[in-house]
């Protein structure tokens, strides 16, 4: 395993994998306590792809809360800090996980866990790029948003009145980084896991086995 850098933290966002609560797009095929084990078993592979990066310092920053026993089992089990996530909507939240982990590291990485593409070489790009003088790296979603998003510096405008869950999101974030006049470099466009055809991509990657609730 690489040796884990100092100098970056990622940042795993999640929702606790409560039935009815997540992959609510997923309910009618799989029903919620399945969906709700898919969500859980994406949190475990990011959580490991995050470990294997050796990109940096990991925390999973939770929703609502960090009281979920998934959540604090996941703690234990991949060794990282539980952080309640802080705002109104996912805008506010990530503009505060970003201007709280940079006031103590230079660079900042922030992950989601619907992204089973995503891979410990994404990361450990992403943090080169930001080593190398970049103020942000973006990983495009085919749905329109991203996957990925790292920064070394952090403003309000890249989080504020962005219309998020929608195809919309990366087009509006390019718009703001070219207004800052920041440097950023895109990685791999990527796929979520949000529909059903998603899933059945998942199925088809041999990314994720499927999952069961009698595991």
């Amino acid at each position: 395993m690489p040796r884990t850098s100092h100098d970056t933290k990622l940042l795993v966002f999640t929702n606790a994998p409560r039935p009815g609560a997540v992959k609510t797009r997923l309910i009618p095929l799989l029903g919620a306590p399945e969906a709700a084990v898919l969500h859980a078993r994406l949190i475990e592979r990011a959580l490991a792809t995050a470990r294997a990066s050796g990109a940096g310092q990991i925390e999973l920053h939770c929703a609502p809360d960090c009281d979920d026993p998934f959540l604090r089992f996941c703690g234990g089990r991949y060794g990282v800090s539980l952080i309640a996530q802080c705002g109104s909507n996912l805008g506010k939240r990530m503009l505060h996980a970003f201007q709280q982990t940079l006031a103590s590291v230079p660079r900042a990485i922030l992950i989601g866990t619907d992204c089973p593409a995503l891979t410990d070489r994404h990361l450990r790009d992403a943090d080169r790029w930001l080593a190398a003088g970049m103020d942000a790296v973006v990983a495009p979603a085919e749905d329109g948003g991203y996957a990925l998003i790292g920064l070394t510096r952090c403003d309000a405008r890249l989080f504020e009145g962005i219309p998020w869950g929608t195809s919309h999101v990366m087009k509006d974030t390019r718009e703001r980084l070219s207004a800052l006049g920041w440097r950023w470099q895109e990685l791999d466009s990527l796929w979520d896991v949000d529909r059903p055809e998603d899933y059945q991509r998942l199925l088809a990657s041999g990314l994720l086995d499927r999952p069961s609730i009698h595991d």
